[in-house]
């Protein structure tokens, strides 16, 4: 895997209060994979057959980012101040897999053979994003904030699958597979916000309305029946639903420490009204395949998901020492969840297909409490850690199979910094996520460490960093699923230890940058495992 990222920037002041910065970043890449995969069949408890899978797997990407961020400050006042940031990005990715497989032994006498496979994907994303943020302070203790956030994106997927004419050995296009996805994610929002106190008692109101458009276009050599025959349910081809929400949020917090209290102490009560977006893949309906028996189908009748959350929080912070807790709830409807059913089809020597689709399943209840320190015995130690304790209940059926199910788990973090002699930072992040159920999957726990270690140099011009990422290779995700019909364990890992070593030296900057606009100049998110789910 070889990425090369190149990155430039300039700030330009247009007046003792005004700033223009722009920044330009890109990306090439390129990605090769060999996987191997080890099948055995067994009959009455005897293994009857043992087959040997290789994927290659390899991928070009190539993207650049423009963003641009306007500041104003009025007056003396830093706080009041107007941004505004504009971001185009766009990126491409090109990916050709190859799959083929042997029998290592069988107990056929006369065996079917099973077909080579190629995939080649093609896709193109375009995204823009447009933003502006005006903040006015009124008096000392009060704050006034409203907003517009626009979020355009466009992504058009290009997905062939060839296979093996056993016949012949020639590749032949896969219709039922091969297609065109087009596909639209608009998000139009505006907000506001309204802060102030009086005494003991302080609050923060906001407000936003949010219009969401998803919209596709599929272009397929399959009729709408066939589309029923093939995939178990109706399809729509071309779809354009568009959903509008208002989200508010309420934070009440009462101060209960007197003046001449040598502590902070506080309630605080809070709710607040959110939308989780399915992403594209969630929404093809055309399948992408991990092997010959294992297909990922998206599905574009997938509605946004809805959650309120209500939660009471205590906070007690003394010189050295801070105390957090809170105990929530919360309520999600037309919740997406991933499930997995056979599709009544088999491959050319006989394996049942199975095939894993995320539907607006259930409503989740989810109810917890957390509960969390920050201490500071010294200034070379800084300590902080929180733990998580919930319980979830899902309701829901789909195809007639009911996935009810309602289980507890857990998750603990961990971090620390810590000053050593040379003026050295050492920095330490720690994750748990404890075991979990669902209707179908047993899923294990989940350690992750990560370390860091970083030293100012040369005047504090230059900065050498010195980071290893899951210290004992350790996350990964394990899970068991049982259904009627099959058994599997799984393990993953997204990716292996990793260790970094960086240096930056500043011209003409100093240590503590200025503010101005940092949004997405990495070109990309995070692609670790979602520990929270």
């Amino acid at each position: 895997n070889r990425n090369y990222n190149a990155n430039i920037g300039m700030e330009y002041f247009l007046s003792e209060s005004s700033s223009l910065t722009g920044s330009l970043f890109y990306r090439l890449g390129s990605d090769a994979d060999l996987s191997l995969n080890s099948g055995e069949r067994f009959n009455d408890g005897s293994i009857v057959e043992e087959t040997l899978r290789r994927e290659k797997q390899t991928e070009q990407d190539n993207r650049y980012q423009v963003a641009l961020n306007y500041v104003k400050r009025f007056g003396e006042d830093s706080d009041h101040k107007l941004t505004a940031d504009f971001q185009f990005e766009n990126s491409s990715e090109e990916g050709f897999t190859n799959y083929n497989e042997d029998y290592i032994f069988t107990d056929q006498t006369n065996p079917t053979g099973i077909q080579s496979e190629q995939e080649t994907t093609t896709e193109d994303q375009k995204e823009y994003l447009l933003q502006a943020d005006y903040v006015l302070p009124l008096g000392e203790d009060s704050r006034f904030e409203a907003g517009y956030r626009g979020n355009f994106e466009n992504e058009v997927t290009d997905y062939v699958l060839e296979q093996e004419n056993l016949a012949n050995g020639d590749l032949e296009v896969n219709d039922v597979y091969t297609n065109v996805f087009d596909y639209d994610q608009n998000v139009n929002a505006i907000y506001s916000q309204y802060g102030n106190k009086f005494g003991k008692f302080s609050f923060l109101l906001g407000l936003r309305l949010e219009h969401t458009q998803l919209k596709g276009t599929i272009d397929s050599q399959l009729t709408d029946e066939d589309l029923v025959e093939e995939f178990g349910f109706p399809i729509e081809t071309d779809f354009n639903n568009n959903y509008l929400g208002l989200f508010p949020t309420v934070n009440l917090i009462y101060n209960l420490g007197g003046s001449d209290s040598d502590s902070e102490e506080s309630i605080t009560v809070g709710y607040n009204r959110r939308i989780n977006r399915p992403r594209s893949w969630f929404i093809n309906p055309f399948p992408s395949r991990s092997s010959r028996t294992n297909v990922f189908q998206g599905n574009p009748n997938l509605e946004p998901a809805f959650s309120s959350t209500f939660d009471l929080g205590y906070l007690r912070r003394w010189e050295k020492f801070t105390l957090t807790s809170s105990i929530y709830y919360q309520h999600e409807t037309d919740s997406f969840e991933r499930v997995e059913e056979n599709t009544g089809q088999q491959t050319s020597d006989g394996i049942d297909i199975i095939r894993t689709i995320p539907v607006n399943l259930s409503t989740n209840n989810r109810t917890g409490a957390e509960l969390g320190f920050l201490y500071n015995p010294a200034k070379w130690l800084r300590l902080n850690s929180s733990f998580n304790f919930f319980q979830f209940e899902t309701e829901g059926e789909f195809n007639g199979v009911d996935y009810s199910t309602k289980n507890t788990s857990w998750f603990a973090r961990f971090s620390s910094k810590v000053t050593m002699p040379w003026k050295i930072d050492w920095q330490t992040n720690a994750f748990y996520r404890g075991a979990r159920q669902d209707a179908q999957s047993d899923t294990d726990g989940i350690l992750s460490i990560d370390l860091a270690f970083s030293k100012e140099i040369l005047n504090n011009r230059g900065t050498l960093s010195l980071n290893v990422r899951d210290l004992l290779n350790s996350r990964k995700r394990q899970a068991l699923t049982t259904t009627d019909f099959f058994t599997r364990y799984n393990e993953s890992q997204w990716r292996q230890r990793q260790i970094n070593l960086s240096f930056i030296y500043r011209f003409n900057q100093q240590l503590n940058k200025r503010e101005g606009s940092r949004r997405g100049q990495n070109g990309g998110g995070d692609d670790d495992f979602d520990f929270e789910g």
